[in-house]
């Protein structure tokens, strides 16, 4: 483990858990890197908690923000009525849990995006006239019109650029399924918006389309999640802008060095989601990639390296590869090295030491199966393939209780009866909630971490 910090950016340290130990013939080595950040999630030393309740009282340093909340008002949040209350109610918590001096804008979303407030291709600074300003003019949102999230995207990728700050977030809620602009748009929106701002995306009912709204997440580095209760919206709200107002620095890349003849097979985050980085790889130099990471605060995550090396002969050892934390300097300057560590291969006839799984390993190659097997079943549940679905459903529940993973297994328990856990025998619930069914989806790639 290694460690570099610099007064104006969090600490953040590496730890590689493995077993480097290969049999003759042996290629394939696997690693956890375990990331953490510390010295992020307070603002000079004053807890969230105390953030939220008086976002004007924070003294010391502060990384600069800006935060565009994008609010569903199409023709299908006036029903129930209640629903575009709960949104207007959710945005101005939100609202009034932005720090002092951060910059911000609420835009309203249909088949076109306008902006709320401050108006005027603009953002506004956070204090106390503004909040106050910003929740008067959120009294006035109505619903009518279509759904086109490009154009929500596309507008607050323009007016986040306006800022010249280093945390730049976005907050997207709908309720309905995308059908304002086709699926290319769409996708054209978010390829030009990645690595431009992170965003936390929600679903608030039962009419939106879960896909949807996690491609959004994931390609913007941000999280996804169900409300099904418009009534705990501002709840949710409150909680996303704490996390947002705890960054404390951005665009961290996760940067993979590998010797001549390796081949990477896969760079996944692993906890507290999984999310396959692989194919978001850029070239960093002489057999460097960077992997994107998004933002952070005070906080760890857990990454999956798999390379594939030259046979070697026993005795024989080699750097696999080296994973380092770099944050780019924006001005294309010298990059900053933050922290890194190294997986190594060794070949040995011990068969004791080269069989052996290392547990980090084996319990996030359990929890990516489990997300996995968890939309494979529930896809073939909805094309009509029971038995597909109760073996998949069945193999989830297996893996769940089996790593210990208590809130998936209760999903998963809303959708199938489990009959015995550990050998994953269940049977298809013959009805099952709508909202039950989408939580589940949603939810299914978030992990528990490895029992250390």
């Amino acid at each position: 483990m290694a460690n570099f910090s610099k007064s104006n950016v969090p600490q953040f340290s590496v730890d590689v858990y493995q077993n480097e130990y290969l049999p003759e013939g042996g290629r394939e080595v696997n690693a956890i890197v375990t990331v953490t950040s510390t010295g992020g999630g307070t603002s000079g030393g004053i807890a969230l908690d105390r953030v939220a309740a008086s976002p004007s009282s924070i003294p010391g340093r502060t990384p600069g923000a800006a935060v565009v909340i994008m609010v569903d008002c199409s023709g299908s949040m006036e029903y129930p009525p209640t629903k575009m209350r709960n949104a207007r109610d959710a945005t101005a918590a939100a609202v009034d849990t932005l720090r002092d001096g951060v910059q911000f804008a609420v835009v309203a979303g249909t088949h076109v995006a306008q902006e709320v407030y401050p108006g005027g291709g603009r953002l506004a600074t956070a204090g106390p006239a503004t909040r106050a300003a910003a929740k008067e003019a959120l009294r006035r949102l109505g619903a009518g019109g279509g759904t086109a999230i490009g154009t929500w995207l596309t507008l607050a990728d323009r007016l986040l650029a306006t800022a010249d700050v280093p945390i730049r977030h976005g907050i997207l809620l709908t309720d309905g399924r995308n059908e304002h602009e086709s699926p290319d748009d769409l996708r054209a929106a978010l390829e030009a918006c990645a690595g431009r701002f992170t965003c936390d995306a929600r679903g608030v009912g039962t009419d939106w389309e879960v896909k949807e709204v996690t491609g959004i997440a994931s390609a913007l580095l941000g999280t996804a999640d169900i409300v099904a209760d418009p009534a705990g919206l501002a709840a949710d709200f409150t909680r996303m802008m704490e996390d947002a107002m705890g960054k404390e620095v951005a665009d961290v890349v996760l940067r993979l060095w590998t010797p001549v003849g390796v081949e990477i097979v896969f760079v996944k985050q692993v906890a507290p989601s999984v999310e396959d980085l692989t194919d978001r790889r850029t070239e960093a130099g002489p057999r460097s990639g960077d992997y994107p990471t998004g933002s952070w605060g005070d906080e760890s995550r857990d990454y999956h390296v798999c390379v594939r090396v030259p046979e070697a002969g026993i005795g024989q050892e080699m750097l696999a590869a080296r994973v380092s934390l770099v944050l780019p300097d924006p001005a294309g300057g010298t990059p900053q090295a933050l922290s890194q560590g190294l997986v190594r291969a060794v070949w040995t006839d011990d068969m004791a030491a080269s069989t052996s799984i290392n547990p980090q390993v084996a319990h996030y190659t359990g929890q990516a199966e489990l997300a996995q097997v968890i939309q494979q079943g529930l896809d073939a549940r909805k094309s009509g393939d029971f038995d597909g679905a109760t073996a998949k459903l069945g193999r989830a529940v297996q893996l769940a209780a089996a790593s210990g993973n208590a809130d998936t297994a209760k999903l998963l328990s809303k959708v199938v009866d489990v009959v015995d856990a550990a050998t994953g025998t269940v049977r298809l619930k013959a009805k099952v909630a709508e909202a039950d069914e989408m939580t589940l989806e949603t939810r299914s790639t978030k992990t528990v971490r490895v029992k250390k």
